[in-house]
């Protein structure tokens, strides 16, 4: 792992798409203590809830995941839609890359969401996200249609979609793209979807064919089970390695594609024969949001080097370990990752 990874470098461009948000995350001790001085403000007639701690950052899945891609050292074609003042954050965030990082921004109203992170119970800490998806719902196939942008996905070495959950066309739009980039990897990370799980579990019988890895989280696992009917044949105890490990081999034989599921306690790969699982680093979390996105881009550049699945699992592990543990939003380099596997992986 240590010399693939050291040695690695993609010819080629990695297309990500679509969703850009500007987020606001605010950390607090715990809901109760929100709900408390909401309640308090409230029965005052309202007023300013002061000394909260806040932080305003770039947001949305494919926005991260093609800024740790950046980061690692690929080159990086990003599509998504902002309004002026949005164009120029996404351009300042992006200027450090240079060259690598192609920016293709469509004029509209871009997401915003705020994310309230706080410990759920001694050792859950969790994030509940506000969001305004803004024109990221109506991101089809004619915002990728220009003759270049299909010249680029053309060629690409990959196809990343994210955020087929809050995306109305999400399905329209992953059959337009996968179908022409035949000769990349595809990959989709469909966020958040309990409110559609219905819909995505037929949208991906019809998609299997042209993924070539479904990456999704617990929250997510969850969704798609009760969506296909699963979930009283299976238990659903995503706190227990076997339990995680038979749910994510039922699913991937369930729909016929490779599944890459992300949790709390490890992650774990199938492709609805095979099954393995690898435990997380241990980290005290500083943050949560965007940690699954890092996770996706660190599975990306695993499959992209060539690295077995085990492998692959144990470095997207160790960066996402890295990322949620520095109070920093700023993810880490593979050299940074490789590091603190060799001192934490035994």
């Amino acid at each position: 792992m240590f010399e693939k990874l050291k040695q690695f470098k993609l010819d080629g461009t990695i297309v990500v798409l679509p969703d850009f948000f500007l987020d606001r995350i605010i950390k607090i001790n715990s809901k109760d203590e929100l709900f408390k001085m909401i309640d308090s403000k409230a029965t005052t007639g309202g007023g300013s809830i002061r000394g909260i701690s806040t932080s305003d950052i770039k947001g949305g899945n494919a926005v991260n995941v093609a800024y740790c891609l950046a980061k690692m050292g690929l080159s990086v074609t990003l599509f998504t839609v902002a309004n002026k003042i949005g164009t120029s954050v996404l351009h300042t965030t992006f200027s450090k890359f240079g060259d690598s990082v192609n920016l293709f921004v469509k004029n509209g109203k871009h997401g915003s969401t705020t994310s309230i992170e706080f410990y759920d119970s001694k050792e859950k800490y969790v994030n509940v996200m506000l969001s305004d998806v803004g024109d990221n719902k109506n991101f089809g196939s004619e915002m990728v249609s220009l003759p270049t942008d299909l010249d680029i996905i053309n060629t690409a070495k990959g196809v990343v979609l994210t955020n087929w959950g809050s995306n109305l066309k999400g399905t329209e739009l992953a059959h337009y793209l996968f179908n022409n980039s035949q000769n990349a990897f595809h990959f989709l990370d469909p966020a958040d979807i309990e409110t559609r799980k219905e819909e995505f579990r037929d949208s991906l019988k019809k998609l299997n064919s042209l993924i070539d890895v479904l990456s999704i989280n617990e929250n997510e696992c969850t969704s798609l089970l009760k969506a296909s009917n699963l979930d009283s044949k299976l238990s659903l105890d995503l706190n227990d390695i076997e339990s995680v490990k038979k749910v994510v081999k039922r699913l991937s034989s369930e729909f016929g594609l490779k599944i890459d599921l992300h949790t709390r306690i490890g992650a774990a790969w199938s492709d609805g024969e095979d099954v393995l699982f690898v435990n997380s680093f241990y980290t005290v979390p500083k943050k949560l949001t965007g940690s699954g996105d890092c996770w996706d881009a660190a599975d990306l550049i695993g499959y992209f080097a060539g690295l077995d699945a085990t492998e692959r699992l144990v470095f997207s592990n160790a960066y996402a370990a890295l990322y949620i543990g520095s109070i920093e939003f700023e993810p880490p380099s593979i050299t940074e990752a490789l590091d603190f596997i060799q001192n934490n992986y035994q």
